[in-house]
């Protein structure tokens, strides 16, 4: 019996590893978002689908989960392993940069959506106490779905990135003032005043903050070193978990989200030389618990509602987007972030968010809600949060139009093959490109040619050429593009940062990879070289030594002596710019023809 009632319970966590192991991939083969996946299969497994079916099929219920309280701890986790990855990906510097737009753009959108929904809640006839926890409730957008698309699109650094993760942060602030606000406003509250309640928990929040940045700042680096000299993965991994899930719980003791104090420890660890290591540790984690928490999300959605009233319920989640979407793009107006980043914002923060569950469940608990009203907010913001993804997409779409690009043509939506042999890669395919290109067919050396504009992509595709669009600062696709077996990697980009960005993601894919880039100058050569480049052709320096070649061959000096003298002068400058130590010299050596050249005007 006791073996039985064992398996009972071990089969919620099958069924959660084998929604993750054999569902989701089937979701992403389909390009479905895996959040989106653990939401749909969570409202199929729960009661108004398969708990509907066992009711005529018992074999139905080994499907459905029984012991939700068990792994809603679980998915707690998830949420607290996301904001800690979301902080270790930033640091205090980063959010002191961004406290304009925390405590203004987010302050503002926060304050004018509930408001606003509170305003119409009241018309629909909710009493005010409801009016005001639904307006506080659904002026919350998601922190784990945004952040997610965000990082999976490399956008967390771009003006949507930071205007939404500006608007996410004030608002994951709020929710303990707002928590603390819920017994108020409840039919059985204690009749008190809330302003000292609330007064004494944020005093309590902030030693509390206080408390784990002084421990973080004076413990972990030092935890960590004595942990890494023991060369254990196992002990590291145990010490990262211990990071996190301890101060969730200190911060859960202080009266704030559990979440809250990870993103802290992440802040923490962000300075640290361990916060790729840990990055690495925590993500399968996340993953795992966060889809358990949207798995859960799922199952919670009331079906029959919808299926009831889908007009209004539908007309519910399209009105709630609109609100708070109009309300984040005119925001956005007034701190200068640009129509496209406005547009984008405003479609992805306009659905609701994870935390208005606990909300609900909160005002519940305190008599603040009907049952009749928290069912219907849970799955307006359900619904709406299932629609982020499909948001996303939108604000791409609508944003390339206005701004008047085309999508991207047929042509240049080509992959490159995964299993690649080509013996160099070509990044940036404009002119230079084009000319190495050709320089390596007429010799019968296979390559691929990488470029970020589509348009070019196209043309070079239409010519035949085995050109690829993608972004070449990304480790996945340089490793799509065969990285790790190439001879040699070959950057013709003539923006220097793009150019840099890649040699370091290169180098980090493939140490030993051979580099030749082109170099805006000598200056930037000698720090390419430094980087572990090959080869740095300068610009300026190549044009100048085909100039003299020129001028010395018109002069009636042999071409054989005049292409021997370039060539000697081309080895003598590739030796100098390889050598760091000679910087000194050359920045002397550069004084002292400027005071000739001085010296020869006056």
């Amino acid at each position: 019996m006791a073996g039985a009632a064992d398996a009972y319970f071990y089969k919620e966590i099958l069924i959660v590893l084998g929604t993750a192991g054999v569902v989701i991939p089937l979701f992403t083969r389909l390009k479905i978002n895996p959040i989106l996946g653990f939401l749909l299969v969570g409202a199929f497994i729960g009661p108004n689908v398969l708990g509907e079916l066992a009711k005529s099929f018992p074999w139905f219920s080994i499907f459905i989960i029984g012991e939700r309280e068990e792994i809603a701890r679980l998915a707690e986790l998830g949420v607290v392993f996301l904001l800690f990855i979301v902080g270790i990906e930033l640091s205090f510097e980063r959010v002191l940069a961004l406290r304009r737009l925390v405590l203004g753009f987010g302050s503002i959108q926060v304050l004018a959506s509930v408001a606003a929904i509170a305003a119409v809640a009241k018309l629909m006839g909710l009493t005010n106490a409801e009016a005001v926890i639904v307006g506080l409730a659904l002026s919350l957008s998601s922190t784990a779905i945004v952040i997610q698309l965000l990082s999976d699109q490399k956008r967390l650094g771009t003006q949507t990135g930071r205007a939404s993760f500006a608007v996410l942060l004030l608002q994951d602030l709020t929710v303990v003032p707002m928590l603390l606000l819920i017994p108020a406003l409840g039919v059985e509250s204690t009749g008190h005043t809330s302003f000292g309640e609330i007064t004494a928990a944020l005093g309590k929040a902030a030693v509390t903050i206080l408390l784990i940045v002084i421990i973080g700042r004076l413990g972990l680096r030092p935890m960590l070193r004595l942990v890494a000299s023991t060369r254990s993965s196992d002990l590291f991994m145990a010490t990262t978990l211990l990071i996190v899930v301890g101060a969730a719980i200190i911060s859960s003791l202080g009266g704030m989200s559990m979440a809250l104090g990870a993103f802290i420890a992440g802040l923490l660890l962000a300075e640290t030389e361990y916060r790729r290591e840990i990055e690495a540790i925590i993500d399968p984690f996340k993953g795992i618990l966060l889809g358990t928490y949207f798995l859960l999300v799922g199952m919670g959605m009331n079906l029959k509602l919808l299926l009831s009233y889908p007009l209004l319920i539908v007309g519910l989640a399209i009105g709630l987007i609109a609100v708070k979407g109009i309300i984040i793009y005119a925001a956005g107006s007034l701190f200068r972030i640009s129509k496209a980043a406005r547009i984008r914002t405003a479609l992805l923060l306009g659905p609701g968010g994870e935390f208005a569950f606990i909300m609900m469940a909160a005002a519940a608990t305190a008599g603040a809600v009907s049952s009749v009203v928290s069912e219907n907010v849970v799955l307006i913001v359900s619904l709406t949060m299932m629609l982020i993804p499909l948001m996303s997409w939108a604000g791409d779409r609508l944003t390339s139009r206005l701004s008047g690009k085309a999508a991207v043509p047929a042509e240049a939506q080509a992959e490159p093959a995964a299993d690649s042999e080509s013996k160099a890669i070509v990044v940036g395919f404009g002119r230079v490109g084009t000319l190495v290109g050709s320089m390596l067919d007429e010799h019968s050396i296979s390559y691929i040619g990488i470029e970020a504009d589509p348009d070019v992509v196209a043309r070079a595709r239409r010519a035949g050429r085995p050109v690829y669009y993608g972004d070449a600062t990304r480790p996945e696709f340089l490793r799509r593009c065969g990285i790790d077996r190439a001879a040699v990697l070959v950057l013709t980009m003539d923006s220097p940062t793009k150019l840099d960005q890649v040699v370091r993601t290169a180098k980090r894919e493939r140490p030993d990879v051979k580099i030749i880039a082109r170099a805006r100058d000598e200056d930037h050569a000698m720090e390419l070289y430094g980087r572990g480049v090959a080869e740095a052709v300068p610009e300026t320096s190549e044009a100048s030594l085909q100039l003299g070649e020129a001028v010395l061959i018109e002069a009636g000096v042999p071409m054989g002596l005049a292409i021997a003298a370039i060539h000697d002068r081309r080895d003598a400058l590739r030796r100098l710019l390889g050598r760091p130590d000679r910087r000194k010299e050359m920045g002397k050596a550069r004084a002292r023809l400027k005071k000739l050249r001085q010296k020869e005007k006056s």
